[in-house]
């Protein structure tokens, strides 16, 4: 893909969470969009006032999981999963968010790993930025930062966290093997990764992809499961699956995608 084509891509999809980021801080301004697109059809995440009128998955979150966090981080959820469910996260670790949009992911790692532990996120949208900032003033959550930044090219230093999470992110990337070897350098080795993604059944073709939506879609970005096995063995991951939940459209899937980094020897 040109570069041309990827910074419009890239372009594309800032303009359409900054839009999702406006309509959960200022809900008077207008109707809200998706987070991915611009009706249903198009969207693959959550429900709630900046998902427009739902997504293919709701539910997201475990009964009581979001309590005492500020409504406007439960609203701004753009997901199609749930990575905190596949992660495993353990007290003291320090884990890093894909694209954390409105930061619901980062508070709710952050109560996970506990005081002695540490959330980042990263997210390239100014708006969503801010929301993402003022829910962690509001939630009082201490240790959380969030960083400006592509996910192809993280403002973090090697080996800097235990445990990368990502929630429909990764698949509106016009350069995962990008985003796969910049999780792998930020990852401690024994680091994992738990994330969720929409992924494309194998028999799916580029064509077909882009028939089912656009990129801002979540969908027609969206690896084949053996594209994704392949780049996280490229990028140097081991024990890698991926695990078809929720069906986006026709041969498309909400997946959990899990990976390890080996421990130096």
């Amino acid at each position: 893909m040109s570069d041309q084509m990827s910074t419009g891509l890239r372009e594309e999809v800032r303009a359409r969470y900054a839009e999702a980021a406006r309509a959960v801080l200022e809900p008077e301004a207008g109707a809200a969009a998706s987070c991915c697109g611009s009706s249903a059809a198009d969207s693959c995440c959550g429900a709630g006032p900046a998902a427009a009128v739902g997504g293919f998955s709701e539910g997201l979150y475990r009964e009581g999981e979001t309590d005492g966090l500020p409504e406007e981080a439960v609203l701004a959820s753009l997901g199609c999963g749930n990575p905190l469910a596949v992660a495993d996260l353990r007290e003291g670790e320090r884990v890093l968010d894909l694209g954390s949009g409105g930061g619901i992911d980062v508070l709710l790692s952050a109560r996970r790993v506990g005081p002695s532990g540490f959330a980042y996120g990263v997210d390239m949208t100014d708006e969503m930025l801010a929301l993402a900032r003022a829910n962690a003033a509001k939630a009082g959550a201490e240790n959380v930062e969030f960083l400006k930044g592509q996910i192809e090219d993280l403002p973090l230093p090697d080996a800097a966290v235990d445990v990368v999470i990502s929630n429909c992110v990764i698949n509106l990337s016009a350069d995962k093997p990008a985003v796969l070897a910049e999780m792998f350098r930020v990852l401690v080795p024994g680091g994992r990764i738990g994330i969720t993604d929409v992924v494309a059944e194998d028999h799916m073709s580029p064509a077909d992809r882009a028939a089912a939506g656009s990129y801002v879609g979540c969908i027609a970005g969206a690896l084949s499961r053996s594209e994704y096995l392949e780049g996280l063995a490229a990028a140097g991951f081991t024990d890698a699956t991926v695990t078809f939940t929720t069906q986006a459209a026709p041969g498309m899937h909400s997946a959990i995608i899990r990976a390890v980094k080996a421990a130096a020897l």
